[in-house]
């Protein structure tokens, strides 16, 4: 069973809020409908790449984290303002819309998991994510979506849920065979944007992981390094253009474990 993350950088432009890139969508949303192949309709089975099943989880990009910076929500900075909880949450569903739609626009029987409606923090920030309904999901042939978003947190009202805490909470829970985050660049990059083959600690790669230059909420790839070295399954980070054979079975990119 695959758990793949599509990067809110890949599929929107991070630097203009509430904007797709449509083009890169259309391009991720045929990547995974190739790797699924031919649909039995009786069954719902997918292709032999995919046979165990597919969860995909998107980030926010320039719709999740615009819209949570400018009410100054953060994983750890929260709100107990309405307003503000619809705001992100809603910016997020629209987001998640388009991605939907994409995929079933390509026949992949893709179904919404909104986290604000299924997860929260304890008052220690430990997140709760039930995955039983993604796991029913998964047996009844269904692609399940989830997104980053907002969340129900003790004594802080809301804060983020980040697309990469899911992945986390998700490859645990369901026992993923492989784990795979699609990010605008070929993989982690060293001090000569070289792509570095593998990571198998975070005090190797400390110097050259910098904070994302556009607005993020959820700290970068930095987090994203050390959230996948607490995994006990085999991670990729990797560009687009390789999301169809890190699907496929291949592990392009960086390999973190």
């Amino acid at each position: 069973m695959i758990v793949c993350k599509l990067g809110g950088s890949v599929i929107t432009d991070k630097e203009r809020p509430e904007t797709l890139d449509g083009q890169a969508l259309d391009r991720a949303a045929g990547a995974i409908a190739a790797a699924m192949g031919e649909r039995d309709g009786s069954t719902g089975s997918c292709g032999e790449a995919l046979a165990d099943g597919l969860v995909l989880v998107h980030g926010g990009g320039s719709f999740g984290h615009h819209s949570a910076s400018e009410h100054g929500v953060s994983t750890t900075d929260g709100t107990s303002d309405a307003d503000a909880v619809l705001d992100v949450h809603g910016a997020m569903k629209t987001l998640n819309g388009f991605v939907l739609s994409r995929l079933r626009d390509r026949d992949v029987p893709a179904v919404p998991v909104h986290p604000f409606s299924a997860a929260h923090r304890e008052a220690d920030a430990a997140l709760t994510l039930p995955t039983g309904q993604v796991t029913t999901l998964l047996e009844e042939g269904f692609v399940p979506v989830l997104h980053g978003d907002v969340i129900a947190h003790a004594g802080r009202g809301a804060t983020i849920v980040s697309g990469d805490e899911l992945v986390a909470e998700l490859a645990r829970d369901l026992d993923a065979d492989r784990i795979g985050l699609c990010s605008t660049v070929s993989g982690v990059l060293d001090e000569n944007d070289d792509v570095i083959d593998r990571i198998d600690s975070y005090e190797d790669v400390r110097a050259v992981l910098g904070e994302s230059e556009a607005t993020d909420v959820t700290g970068g790839m930095a987090a994203k390094v050390r959230a996948l070295l607490e995994l006990e399954a085999p991670a990729s980070i990797f560009g687009l253009e390789d999301l169809e054979a890190f699907l496929a079975g291949s592990n392009p990119g960086t390999t973190v474990s």
